[in-house]
């Protein structure tokens, strides 16, 4: 090795290895607080271990789900607000393995930057791991990438990927029946889908970021931030429970486009639009908007972030079983022998 004069480094190319190893070692305690059953490894290795036997199961089947947030991201990064877009990325993971039946069981993130802040950084990762916490999975590993030249200074992007795990031959949908009820659980909000049109809409209205929210006594910005609910222990504990034959995670498409995604082709649905109210940013943005019933349902959640397709006569015992879980639950309709989704009603 040459002892001569050093010349140009990596950190003059804007990238500074000494700021990501401190951001590991922040990062260190969040992700040991999301140990759970099968965790082998902790941060830094080259690839991350996780023990199904440890985790309880004998004849497993793998299920994996990537995903983002979004230009969520962009509202975060022009407020500051960090806190739930971690959440957000765990939840839109999350939500998605546990429509197959399966427990989420790890999560790795991607973090893309620019210039690395370590604050900022560590802040969306904290969030990740209260994801991970509230869903009883392990953040086992992730990458923490910079740079510069790819991204304007202080922008960023996420990304996530969880694993999770079921016994052979307990995979979802199953069993799908003309009469199952529909159980519908209520959302957090616009939870990370159709930001592109929600920034749209809070353009025209000509508010800013910090402007009062119009429904609520936080800011605009905050309001519309408000994390993905995760669905995960309510629906696995339902599962558990027997009489549930499908889920569906409304995301991108809304009920319409959802929801059929987990029914026999032969089949359909009929959802009542009078048996849930529409939440207030909802409401706000058809208005702001002039959108039609048929547009909101095809875009955005409008209130009901999950829908569980159940057994008629597990119906009445699994919506309390829901209910005493913390959740807002609503019996939304039925399937039919009708392919599509029919509604009847109106968004209100």
């Amino acid at each position: 090795m040459s002892n001569g004069k050093n010349g140009i480094t990596y950190a003059d190319a804007g990238v500074d290895i000494d700021a990501g190893n401190a951001l590991v070692d922040r990062i260190k305690p969040a992700a040991k607080r999301t140990q759970r059953p099968g965790t082998m490894s902790g941060l830094g290795g080259f690839g991350a271990l996780f023990d199904l036997k440890g985790a309880g199961y004998n004849d497993p089947v793998l299920v994996a789900a990537t995903d983002g947030v979004g230009t969520k991201l962009r509202i975060a990064i022009d407020t500051g607000y960090f806190d739930g877009v971690g959440i957000d990325l765990v939840a839109m993971c999350v939500n998605d393995l546990v429509c197959q039946g399966a427990e989420p069981l790890f999560f790795l993130d991607y973090f893309a930057t620019g210039k690395l802040d370590t604050d900022q950084a560590a802040t969306v990762i904290e969030g990740i791991a209260e994801g991970c916490v509230q869903s009883g999975t392990a953040l086992i590993g992730g990458e923490t990438a910079e740079m510069p030249g790819m991204y304007p200074v202080g922008d960023f992007d996420l990304a996530g990927f969880a694993v999770g795990a079921m016994e052979r031959g307990q995979d979802l949908p199953a069993d799908v029946q003309v009469g199952d009820v529909l159980l519908g659980l209520g959302s957090n909000g616009v939870h990370s889908n159709g930001y592109s049109l929600v920034r749209k809409l809070v353009e025209m209205s000509g508010l800013g970021w910090e402007a009062a929210c119009p429904w609520s006594d936080k800011t605009l910005g905050q309001e519309l931030l408000t994390p993905t609910r995760l669905y995960v222990k309510q629906a696995l504990a339902a599962v558990r429970a027997g009489g549930v034959h499908a889920l569906a995670h409304i995301t991108g498409g809304g009920l319409t486009e959802n929801l059929p995604r987990v029914l026999p082709e032969d089949m359909g649905a009929t959802i009542d639009l009078d048996t849930w109210t529409l939440p207030a940013v909802f409401a706000w943005m058809r208005e702001l908007g002039g959108m039609n019933d048929a547009e909101m349902l095809k875009t955005f959640n409008c209130g009901i972030g999950m829908i569980l397709v159940v057994s008629a006569d597990e119906a009445e015992a699994l919506e309390a079983l829901l209910t005493e879980q913390g959740e807002s639950v609503f019996r939304i309709g039925t399937v039919t022998d009708q392919p599509g989704v029919a509604y009847s009603g109106k968004l209100a």
